[in-house]
């Protein structure tokens, strides 16, 4: 998400090295490019509008920080303008009623709704440790209310049974009433979609929320439609007391003008991000580590998160270990992270979060590896013996040739694989010597040489 803008906003950067004072004439050229920017990204025209002016009241005439250059300057007032925009913090879900707190979700057909629920579900379970019921009230799109039931099997929420031939309004009212005999916590309503706005579908859902008194009602929206993710929760929100927006499939959005737009044109916040498709793939949304990586700097709390959240701890402590102790850093340790890796929701998504690393500029880069390249990688490394995984210097030639033959790989693949291996395996060196400074160097040096005068994200 945001690869292109941030790209964009690098290369504004590095045209102001060197200056020693931010004039309103570099400003004014600088400004023109992070505006050109915005628009490329899809943001909503009065959300640029709004950004640019209040970046430029600020730039203009700033005297830079000690020990900062002008870019570097201009980048710490975006950064600030950006997490404004966006609603400067998180704001979590509102479950201080009595129960079942009943949360009513809202949107166009195709959005990703009814998936959503059922991560909102696990996420609910998993991290407020609440139990959860949930009802489909689409009797409308085919099968709608059975890929809500299986859904919900999956994140071990209970399912509240209902028929195409019922009301929804029917289905709401028995399913709260359900809820509170069964002693839920939380009640997710699925409502219907439609391709598009139309007055059946507001009649509808706006009965479903008098009915329902929800406390949360969640609007949610593609991100990948930009503007119009934008619009049109613009015109939920004129609709309904929407109390808050979940983006969907952002992992699949290079531009994110729905994230910057959707807060300012809505007044409501966005409270959660999907970023794939697997029901763990539900983050909640933080304005500031949002802002950071659109400007590069990866979001090392939300990495750190995830990984005490999905990571083996008993694989991790274990390798923890071995570095410390000085042991070399093998193969078999190299599969043991790439799968843990995978787990947590792939490459892409950790390259997303991670700072210093490069995206996807340099091929032979870790942070350029794609899942499908990992799950090949993975193949090389099971089909070497015990012994090649632990002693890599033992793969000659002719070795090399029998492990392609074995994966369905070709010899130039084993080849690359140790080429990264080389790499992690240095990375691992420094730190068994150094510590958390190690590990900088370390990610320093797959970065290709660190960031934008110190700043990590901008290359020089």
């Amino acid at each position: 998400m945001f690869e292109n803008l941030s790209k964009r906003l690098a290369d504004t950067v590095n045209k102001l090295r060197g200056r020693g004072r931010l004039s309103e004439e570099n400003i004014r050229e600088a400004v023109r490019e992070v505006r050109v920017a915005l628009l490329e990204a899809d943001v909503a025209l009065p959300v640029v509008q709004a950004l640019i002016e209040r970046v430029k009241a600020r730039a203009v005439g700033q005297e830079v920080v000690q020990s900062l250059s002008p870019g570097q300057t201009l980048i710490k007032i975006v950064n600030d303008e950006l997490v404004a925009l966006m609603g400067a913090r998180n704001e979590d879900l509102n479950l201080n009623c009595p129960a079942p707190a009943v949360i009513l979700m809202a949107g166009l057909q195709g959005s990703g709704k009814t998936t959503t629920t059922g991560k909102l579900a696990r996420f609910l379970r998993e991290r407020k440790k609440k139990r959860v019921m949930v009802v489909s009230c689409d009797v409308y799109r085919p099968a709608a209310i059975e890929q809500l039931k299986t859904v919900a099997g999956q994140v071990e929420a209970t399912f509240f049974e209902s028929t195409p031939e019922q009301r929804p309004l029917d289905i709401a009212r028995a399913a709260l009433e359900a809820a509170r005999r069964s002693l839920a916590d939380v009640l997710i309503v699925d409502t219907a979609g439609r391709l598009a706005i139309d007055q059946a579908m507001m009649t509808e859902v706006a009965e479903l929320h008098r009915a329902l008194s929800p406390i949360e009602t969640l609007f949610v929206v593609d991100s990948m439609t930009g503007q119009d993710a934008a619009n049109t929760a613009k015109a939920f929100a004129e609709a309904l007391p929407l109390t808050g927006v979940i983006l969907t499939k952002t992992d699949g959005d290079a531009r994110g003008g729905a994230a910057l737009s959707v807060r300012y044109l809505t007044g409501r916040p966005i409270k959660f991000m999907g970023a794939g498709e697997k029901l763990d793939a539900l983050e909640p949304f933080h304005p500031d580590r949002v802002a950071s990586r659109i400007l590069g700097m990866g979001d090392v709390l939300s990495l750190i998160e995830d990984v005490t959240r999905k990571a083996d701890q008993d694989t991790m402590e274990k390798l923890a270990k071995k570095v410390v102790s000085g042991k070399k850093f093998d193969l078999s340790d190299m599969r043991d992270q790439l799968l843990q890796m995978q787990g947590m929701g792939g490459m892409a998504q950790l390259m997303d979060k991670m700072p210093m690393l490069p995206k996807l500029d340099d091929p032979s880069a870790v942070g350029a590896m794609g899942d499908k390249e990992v799950r090949k990688m993975v193949a090389i490394i099971n089909s070497m013996t015990k012994k090649e995984r632990r002693f890599p210097d033992l793969l000659n030639g002719s070795r090399r040739a029998r492990i392609a033959k074995g994966s369905g790989t070709q010899p130039s693949d084993v080849n690359k694989l140790m080429k990264q291996y080389m790499t992690m395996e240095k990375m691992m060196k420094k730190l068994s010597g150094g510590g958390m400074r190690g590990m900088l160097k370390a990610l320093k040096g797959l970065g290709g040489g660190g960031g934008f005068g110190g700043m990590p994200g901008f290359r020089r």
